[in-house]
């Protein structure tokens, strides 16, 4: 197991990643915002779980196989830009169609698992634990597969925590949005908008890396 000051100090190395807004985050306020304090708590769940998988990578090896491979780390990233801005597409759908006298509400299993492929195409988080882990490890104090689950477990915990915030902090202002039909028809376009903006962006940024 990682010492008490490793884990300490990765905990806020882990507390300043969660309170940067991403696509993780982006999902869990646009989700609280539009469907209430269920949906962005399921979806900070989602998020969590999405990172089970990158823990579960940065454990194996695979992240560091992730970072060497120009092409691997380019797939994640268009894939991850792809999803965004098919989430923004629908959305904008969603918006066009606001004739409609009702409008039908994504099930709860819908948000849980398009949290969870959010996260996991998420290449900024597979690079967090590349980056960072090895800072951490000291093969004197046990198997190296043992200290990364624990201080992935760690990240996991901080995330959760920190999205559940951010789902409790947009979800506060549902209420009103939902009483004014028109605000939450905009807001549900502003949403759609930017999520093709981020994966857009995402997707301009991997090519100039390339």
């Amino acid at each position: 197991m990682p010492s008490l000051t490793s884990a300490g100090l990765f905990c806020l190395a882990a507390m300043a990643l969660v309170a940067i807004p991403g696509p993780a985050v982006l999902y869990v306020v646009t989700r609280s915002a539009s469907r209430g304090r269920a949906a962005g708590l399921l979806s900070a769940l989602g998020i969590a779980a999405g990172g089970t998988v990158h823990v579960a990578a940065a454990t194996a090896g695979i992240s560091a196989l992730l970072a060497s491979s120009a092409a691997a780390y380019s797939v994640v990233r268009y894939a991850g830009a792809a999803y965004l801005v098919y989430l923004g597409v629908q959305r904008l759908r969603s918006h066009a169609g606001h004739a409609a006298p009702s409008r039908p509400v994504d099930s709860r299993r819908r948000v849980f698992w398009q949290a969870v492929v959010v996260q996991v195409l998420n290449p900024k988080v597979a690079l967090f634990f590349l980056a960072l882990l090895p800072q951490f490890i000291d093969p004197a104090r046990g198997p190296v597969w043992s200290q990364s689950a624990a201080l992935g477990s760690i990240f996991l915990a901080v995330a959760l925590v920190g999205d559940s915030l951010w789902a409790l902090t947009a979800s506060a202002a549902s209420g009103w949005v939902r009483r004014r039909p028109g605000v939450s028809r905009r807001a549900d376009a502003l949403a759609g908008g930017v999520y093709v903006a981020l994966g857009a962006t995402a997707a301009l940024a991997g090519g100039r890396h390339a």
